[in-house]
């Protein structure tokens, strides 16, 4: 069965909008569903530049939407990549303190992954580190032996795989960039660069241009994307000698960022960062990528200048490890003190969607705009690529409620 006409079209193909996608095709496996992806291939931003880390869920708050989905969705993934035969690795890593300063928040953070169920952590000694990572200095640290890693590009095209084998009408389309919506009274055109599609109900997962999506539709939000890049730096091969797997700061409370760290990649080699650094192109991979639209878009939100009056301070030493190879191997240092220049080199960059609230809070759960046949969702929260099963789920679950789906 091949039609313009879906039950749903889901805008977006980064790892939570195929997740969406699939989860609604298990539900409702009588609906049509449409995803629509404006590059050649799915899960090109976020999804593919991300660190691959699959996260344990150690250091959110008890109780809250990214503590119980993390986890939940951590094992789902577990599950799905052991079915499906996909690269991955739980190696676990460490998380370290180096300072006596950083022991009170390192223990939050340790009674924060007990009260989370993440199985298996312990606190370990300066002489334990050694033996997990010989070439890290710490005087206390954690273990998380369920963290892994993973290549989420892999999760992403595997949901892509599951959705057209359902043979029920059900696709992914790539190279479909949204340019308009036209609302009949039961229906929405979605009008694309290559064709018209029409669908009952729309749903957008649409990450670095959440906010536009929803009002190109004509839906308001108070909240708005501002991107932040975070550069990595490759281990050489002789620097990769002094990392077995993954190595972690404790974080600054006072950050909304983990901070520099060392992680193994499951196709190869070791990176090393991300600093954060507030960019001047939403989707703009190099460090003076400039964007006249993107920035007076992000300088005319005034929870932007809110939110760096709030880390101003940070924001400058983000911006000189940017920009300074030896400042970026001094954070470094900080965990493998013997690290040298010809150790690192540079490598890719990373872009994450930061949705801000009008006074400059970073939205720490879902925020997803309602209105008429149209579901937007402007933030799924960090970690989405861990909990993106998870995530799919809820965000399934929402659309049926919402669209009362049967």
């Amino acid at each position: 069965m091949s039609t313009t006409h879906y039950d749903i079209i889901i805008v977006g193909g980064g790892i939570v909008g195929l997740a969406t996608a699939y989860k609604l095709t298990l539900q409702n496996p009588n609906k049509t569903i449409l995803v629509l992806e404006k590059e050649k291939e799915v899960a090109e931003h976020q999804t593919g530049h991300n660190s691959g880390v699959i996260h344990s869920g150690i250091y959110y708050k008890p109780g809250s939407y990214k503590a119980i989905n993390c986890v939940a969705g951590r094992r789902e993934l577990m599950e799905f990549v052991k079915e499906h035969n996909i690269p991955h690795d739980l190696c676990g890593k460490i998380i370290v303190a180096t300072e006596e300063s950083e022991l009170a928040h390192m223990n939050k953070v340790f009674n924060n992954g007990l009260a989370n169920g993440v199985e298996g952590i312990e606190m370990i000694d300066a002489k334990r580190i050694k033996e997990i990572e010989p070439h890290c200095e710490g005087i206390a640290g954690i273990w998380v032996p369920c963290t892994g890693i993973i290549d989420y590009t892999d999760v992403a095209r595997k949901y892509v795989e599951l959705i057209h084998a359902k043979n029920n009408g059900s696709k992914v389309l790539t190279g479909h960039k949204v340019t308009d919506f036209n609302h009949q009274s039961d229906s929405t055109d979605v009008i694309t660069e290559h064709g018209t599609f029409n669908c009952k109900y729309l749903i957008s997962c649409a990450g670095l241009q959440a906010d536009r999506i929803t009002k190109k539709d004509k839906v308001k939000t108070d909240a708005a994307i501002v991107g932040f890049r975070g550069d990595y730096y490759d281990l050489t091969e002789k620097g990769r000698k002094k990392v077995k797997n993954l190595i972690y700061p404790v974080p600054n409370p006072q950050f909304p960022f983990l901070g520099v760290h060392f992680t193994r990649m499951i196709k190869g080699g070791v990176e090393c960062g991300p600093n954060a650094v507030f960019v001047f192109a939403r989707e703009g991979y190099s460090k003076t990528a400039f964007s006249f639209r993107d920035t007076l878009q992000a300088f005319g939100f005034k929870g932007t200048w809110k939110f760096f009056a709030k880390h101003w301070r940070f924001g400058m030493d983000e911006y000189r490890g940017a920009f300074s190879k030896t400042y970026f191997l001094n954070r470094l240092r900080k965990l493998i003190p013997d690290l040298q220049m010809d150790d690192i080199e540079p490598a890719r960059c990373g872009i994450r969607a930061m949705a801000l609230g009008p006074e400059g809070d970073m939205l720490d759960d879902f925020k997803i705009e309602y209105q008429g046949n149209s579901m937007h969702v402007i933030n799924s929260p960090s970690p989405a690529a861990t909990a993106s099963l998870a995530y799919g789920n809820e965000i399934a679950m929402k659309a049926k409620e919402y669209f009362k789906l049967n």
